[in-house]
């Protein structure tokens, strides 16, 4: 882990700072965890959520940082708190206690070592539920596979097709072919979904993709691929909760929510592909809050 830290290239970002003398990242972390929240979520898709919750972790910091972040106080204020690597196991296992369906690690990636070492004594603590990988997607083939046969289910996003869209909204050039990328290794490493006898996941992937307003096209770029690519396989969540907030009130494109027949549009769309397994959103969803207190609960 030292040696990773010492000149972090962890995320296509390749920072190098030295995160273990301190150093602070384009995520906004040096090499100490921090979090935000630690408690069961019942906002993720049915098959991770179930009725007994997703045992949320909130990280904070990002490699990302959307401008529309819809956790920005976390991702880019960088609100948490410190724990250490064995303080992290032991709250995955109280989460286990706690009846939740599995450990869901949200915006993980500048912490890949340290979790891993997490698991690891989780794991020797009792640890038995599937781990849930909750990331943007813009990784390296080479930090995913330190985490290969310790994840059961991967929830990426993929978020842009059109570059230009990457780099004015997250400054993330070459988005889509990273991401394709390393959702690749993640099939490689989980493979195809499998439920139990309840509808809760075991293992697989679900490709999250979140509308923005007035980009239909380029969503509907990312639903052709996904198709063609993995079929039936996985599973894709359509999102239609965008939510503009305070820091995009001057971006006029940004600054509203998806109406209704845009949304309605990719779902037809996503008929005429074919796409079977799919998660849909109802005009209600837009409603509600899917944004926890990041309150340090649970830390």
């Amino acid at each position: 882990m030292k040696n990773v830290l010492n000149c972090c290239t962890l995320c296509p970002r390749e920072c190098k700072v030295n995160r273990n003398k301190g150093e602070i990242g384009l995520c906004g972390m040096d090499y100490k965890i921090k979090v935000a929240r630690i408690a069961p979520h019942y906002f993720e898709e049915p098959p991770i959520s179930g009725d007994k919750g997703s045992g949320a972790i909130f990280f904070s910091g990002c490699n990302l940082k959307c401008i529309f972040c819809q956790n920005y106080n976390i991702s880019t204020n960088n609100f948490g708190k410190e724990i250490s690597v064995n303080s992290l196991a032991s709250k995955m296992v109280k989460l286990q206690k706690d009846g939740v369906h599995n450990i869901n690690l949200v915006t993980p990636t500048h912490f890949i070592p340290q979790i891993k070492n997490s698991i690891k004594q989780a794991k020797k603590m009792g640890l038995s539920i599937p781990i849930v990988y909750n990331t943007s997607s813009y990784e390296k083939k080479e930090s995913l596979k330190m985490l290969d046969g310790l994840i059961d289910i991967y929830l990426p996003d993929l978020k842009y097709y059109d570059d230009m869209l990457a780099i004015r909204y997250s400054k993330a050039p070459n988005y889509f072919n990273t991401a394709i990328d390393a959702i690749e290794e993640m099939y490689r490493q989980v493979g195809p979904v499998q439920l139990d006898s309840n509808g809760i996941m075991k293992k697989g992937i679900i490709v999250r993709h979140l509308l923005l307003p007035g980009h239909i096209e380029d969503s509907k770029k990312i639903l052709e691929y996904l198709h063609l690519i993995y079929g039936d396989n996985i599973f894709i969540s359509i999102m239609n909760q965008y939510t503009p907030l305070e820091q995009v009130k001057n971006i006029e494109e940004l600054n509203r929510t998806v109406t209704e027949d845009e949304y309605n549009e990719l779902i037809d769309y996503a008929v005429e592909l074919g796409i079977n397994n799919a998660f849909v959103q109802d005009g209600e969803t837009q409603k509600e809050s899917f944004i926890p207190e990041f309150d340090l609960t649970g830390i």
